[in-house]
Order: structure tokens, then sequence, then C-alpha cells
């Protein structure tokens, strides 16, 4: 498997990402390539095959996590929620995910499926968006503000739906957008 890590070629990424960028409104991707341009942009590197082979992978812990925001809401849980943020802040630190390691030393064998490679730094900024988020949630649901702490957690529920469906990482794009801003301002005062 060829699969990065933090050590993301940047100009392959760029490319990848430019590439993606050009499609015509008029020649829309389809569906797969969409969502490996996805992927993409959250900072793998991978092939068709790997993308495909990875599929139900990538999704677990977003998967996982998403299903436990969920109950967490349900029970109007603060405890919950802040246990999930501290979960967020391994994620966000650290090369995997504390899920990841659950896929890889267990399911995977159950299902057939390849261990999960690391995760890139994109995907890691947007686990570290999530832990904020998460926080504020539990911040709410301690003080009493349970109709705000719903909404704003309800708004992660949506934005964890949307990665572990599509893995569209709304974060991960507003990073992207952010580095490809940057860049070219960089690359026109030189």
């Amino acid at each position: 498997m060829t699969t990065t890590d933090s050590r993301l070629d940047t100009t392959e990424l760029e490319r990848r990402v430019k590439h993606r960028d050009q499609q015509s409104p008029a020649d829309p991707m389809r569906p797969g390539a969409w969502i490996g341009s996805n992927l993409t942009t959250q900072g793998y590197c991978l092939s068709d095959e790997e993308r495909r082979e990875l599929s139900l992978a990538l999704r677990f812990s977003t998967g996982l996590c998403l299903t436990l925001v969920i109950v967490a809401l349900a029970l109007e849980s603060p405890v919950m929620v802040f246990a999930l943020a501290g979960i967020g802040v391994i994620a966000g630190v650290s090369a995997r995910h504390p899920f990841d390691h659950v896929w890889n030393r267990t399911v995977r064998h159950v299902v057939g499926g390849p261990a999960l490679p690391p995760n890139p730094t994109r995907r890691r900024h947007a686990f570290k968006v999530a832990t904020a988020w998460l926080a504020i949630v539990g911040g709410l649901l301690s003080a009493g503000a349970t109709t705000a702490a719903l909404l704003l957690g309800g708004l992660l529920v949506a934005a964890c739906a949307t990665v572990t469906a599509v893995n569209l990482c709304i974060p991960s794009e507003a990073l992207a957008w952010w580095e490809h801003r940057t860049t070219r301002k960089t690359t026109t005062a030189i």
C-alpha cells in the first residue's frame, strides 16, 4: 500500500487538488471520483484500488464517533460528550485516531479488511475542530443550556455524517482552500 502519513508530498497533493478543482462543471465527476478527491483533500494519497479497499475502514472511526455523539446528545450527557472530546484530543495530536486502533486490532480481522494508514495532517486538524466543538457542546450541556447544546450538537452530527457517508470533510476543505489561497499569494509575491 502506498498511503501517506503527515509527510505527504505537498506538490503531489497540490497537483491532485488543482486537478480536482479544474474539473469542468459541464463534465461532472463520477461519484466515486468525487469521493476520492474528498480523501485527497483530507491529505490521503491513494490509488483507486486502495481507496476501494479502504472504503469501509476509513469510515469506521468517524462512523463510530457519529454514533456515540448521537447517543450522548440523546442522553443529554455532558460526561459522555467530554469523554468524546478527550478521544478527539488524542485523534488530533497522534497519527492514529483511538478508534483506528479498534479497527486495526479487532474489527478488520472480523470483516477481512485492510489496516488503516496513519491519518494525514488535514484530517487530524479536522479532529481538533470536532474536539473544540464537542467541548463547547459539553460545556453548554453542563451549564443547562440544553437547546443550544442540541442545536450545535446537531450541526456536528450533520458534519460527521457527511464525512462518514461521502468523505466530505468540511474543515479539510477549508484548510485546503486556505493553503491554496496562501500558496498562490506567496507565489505571486515572488
